[in-house]
């Protein structure tokens, strides 16, 4: 598909383009634009029909959109904004710098532009930095029948007309009813005798995640968004679910490997961000580590005198920093669904240390069957399998403790990866096994 487009572009075939435009849905343009060059773009968005470019530029991902924005006129530009949805288009204009940001949006229509600036005074990562003021609400006097001339005047405005808000003249929430409900009601009932009361609602502060949870376990296709007061300030919907949940993933998944989050599609990263997002976490495991050797070192009398210590230390940090990762990533994960918090602490370490139990027997056991097979002594082989035994458990008690603890102190549990707990167990593991050693060993 790429190439196609291409040729046509390269061939001036303008007609080409607009009939392949009638077979390409906007989310194959958003994946295939940004393999383009500047030019090519340049001329495929004068021959894409106009009323699929705000579409295509919805689709792209904000940062690459705002790039598009940049070579276009300021009026242009602000024309395409008004075409997106203001919760797309506000995504879009925060990758700019102030100064663009703003001469776009004073060269917009007012209200959307108002709309834009609204939404942008909420982090990006929040209910209030994911909704949409683009929703449908009637006043509870009114009949059914006159809710419908209002809706058919606002329908084509809104996000979705799926459900239908209810609020008074200070626009507080009060209640919702579907749509479903309304045009098959009789024409002359009270909107306040359709509605549902108590409302599932979520705070404009609310982390995004925290929204996306509600919608999907509530099994919503929009929730509302409302202030301290109880005023409705937007709603975000279903289709918004798939992109926060793929973004939260994403960062955490990246967290626990030791790597800052991306903020772009890694095929369009640049070498220098991939080492920006990784140095740091680098840096600080590297220090992290440092004590290792200082272990190693403080130890020396011992390898000295019984060399064959040595063979096995890959194996049992190895050991411990695996079974730690397995935990950390699991408790996390369960702490991203809110299936588990800090209340459940003694329940969690309680279930961790019967499977750590379970699993240090099978590590002891196979350990102690290799040493005897290199033949270093029945002595050595019972310090090895009492060091994994406790090297596991021990593994197993910090990642099941820290993460929850750390969310207590407002630091996100992620942070917790995969390396650092292999670091930290690292040195404690050695610390078990030379101590082993030289109690049992009378080193």
């Amino acid at each position: 598909m790429l190439d196609e487009v291409r040729e046509r572009i390269q061939q001036r075939d303008a007609v080409a383009v607009t009939r392949l435009a009638q077979h390409v849905n906007r989310a194959d343009w958003a994946r295939l634009i940004p393999d383009l060059t500047p030019p090519e773009i340049a001329v495929l968005l004068q021959w894409l029909p106009d009323e699929d470019i705000p579409a295509v530029l919805a689709e792209l991902e904000p940062e690459f959109a705002a790039r598009i924005l940049r070579t276009l006129t300021r009026q242009a530009a602000a024309d395409l904004l008004e075409a997106i949805d203001p919760d797309d288009a506000t995504d879009i204009v925060e990758e700019l710098s102030a100064r663009e940001a703003e001469e776009i949006l004073v060269a917009m229509e007012q209200a959307e532009a108002d709309e834009i600036r609204e939404l942008m005074a909420y982090p990006p990562d929040t209910a209030g930095g994911r909704m949409t003021p683009a929703y449908v609400a009637v006043s509870p006097d009114l009949r059914a029948d006159q809710a419908v001339v209002a809706l058919r005047q606002v329908a084509e405005e809104a996000e979705t007309v799926n459900y239908v808000y209810v609020t008074d003249d200070d626009e507080k929430l009060l209640g919702v009813l579907s749509l479903h409900r309304l045009v098959l009601t009789s024409p002359h009932t009270r909107i306040s005798d359709l509605m549902a009361a108590g409302v599932i609602s979520v705070p404009a502060q609310a982390d995004q995640e925290v929204a996306a949870r509600m919608l999907t376990e509530y099994d919503l296709l929009a929730l509302p968004v409302i202030d301290s007061e109880g005023h409705l300030l937007g709603i975000i919907t279903v289709d918004d679910v798939s992109d926060i949940l793929e973004e939260e993933a994403t960062e955490d998944i990246e967290r626990l490997g030791g790597s800052q989050p991306l903020d772009e599609s890694y095929l369009r990263a640049r070498p220098f961000l991939l080492w920006r997002r990784r140095v740091g976490w680098l840096l600080v495991l590297f220090l992290a580590g440092a004590y290792t050797s200082t272990i190693l070192r403080f130890f020396d009398d011992e390898l000295q005198s019984e060399v064959e210590l040595a063979f096995f230390i890959p194996l049992l940090i190895g050991i411990g920093g695996n079974v730690g990762s397995q935990v950390v990533t699991t408790i996390v994960r369960s702490m991203a669904v809110d299936d588990i918090d800090i209340g459940d602490t003694f329940r969690i370490v309680g279930k961790e240390m019967q499977t750590a139990i379970m699993l240090s027997a099978v590590l002891a056991t196979a350990m102690f069957g290799r040493t005897i097979f290199m033949g270093v002594g029945v002595d050595l082989g019972i310090v090895v399998a009492i060091s994994v035994t406790a090297i596991v458990l021990w593994a197993a008690l910090i990642a099941a403790v820290l993460p929850l603890f750390l969310r207590q102190l407002r630091v996100d549990p992620a942070v917790v990866s995969a390396p650092l707990i292999t670091t930290l167990v690292d040195g404690t593991g050695l610390i078990i096994y030379f101590s082993a050693a030289k109690l049992i060993l009378d080193l």
